[in-house]
């Protein structure tokens, strides 16, 4: 496979779509993007959303041989290279890390991202103070209700589907990297394992890769003070 990867690299589904390749031990290029995408991604991706996967033994150049989506680039890569499996093989466990994929893309995603991690970083990145309002809002009453969920579900297991790592929890975990790169949340006393979870999967190379290129670009988290 020649695979090339397209986004930016503080994109939780750009990180989700590399951890996922790293996971699997295939070789990949990434080419990196910024905000907003310029003209030629458009052709390629007419979502205009990062990230993009190219297989260039399909097309080396134009809209063929690309996925867009990193739910679908994933799918993707667990049909092309089947093994480690990421996604349960029963239709049930398939099922549900489909849901926590997608919980995870929209709901945490979302609350981190439009919460937190734009209100607190993107005006740092234009010299500009950060909302610290909007992501204390977010921190103290949008992002508990999906993290109590989230910490019912592990109900004393490793991971969210049992005792093999899944698409479920690198889907979470991808978007908590960003929540910690942003800001300071006390966690620990309330949601001690889905704390134990990201402290496990961010120890593994296939995160810790992405992590800390992010970590050179966004050097301290904001304390909210919470």
């Amino acid at each position: 496979m020649d695979l090339v990867l397209y986004g930016a690299v503080l994109s939780p589904f750009v990180r989700k779509a590399e951890v996922v390749l790293r996971e699997k031990g295939i070789e990949f290029e990434s080419v990196g993007l910024n905000v907003p995408v310029p003209d030629w991604f458009k052709e390629i991706n007419p979502a205009a959303k990062m990230p993009a996967l190219r297989d260039k033994d399909i097309a080396a150049e134009g809209p063929a041989g690309v996925i867009p989506d990193s739910s679908a680039i994933c799918a993707y890569l667990e049909r092309a290279v089947p093994l480690p499996a990421l996604y349960p093989n029963d239709a049930f466990g398939y099922g549900r890390a489909m849901w926590f994929e997608e919980y995870a893309d929209s709901e945490l995603g979302g609350r981190v991202g439009m919460g937190i991690f734009r209100p607190v970083v993107f005006p740092m990145f234009a010299k500009q103070e950060p909302d610290l309002e909007t992501a204390r809002k977010a921190a103290t009453e949008s992002l508990p209700l999906v993290f109590d969920y989230l910490e019912g579900e592990l109900a004393g297991r490793e991971y969210l589907l049992g005792d093999a790592l899944s698409i479920a929890d690198i889907s979470v975990v991808t978007q908590l990297v960003n929540l910690n790169l942003a800001v300071v949340i006390p966690m620990q006393d309330r949601w001690p394992q889905l704390v134990g979870l990201y402290q496990r999967l961010i120890e593994r190379p296939s995160f810790a890769a992405n992590i800390a290129i992010c970590k050179k670009i966004i050097k301290q988290p904001v304390d909210l003070g919470l």
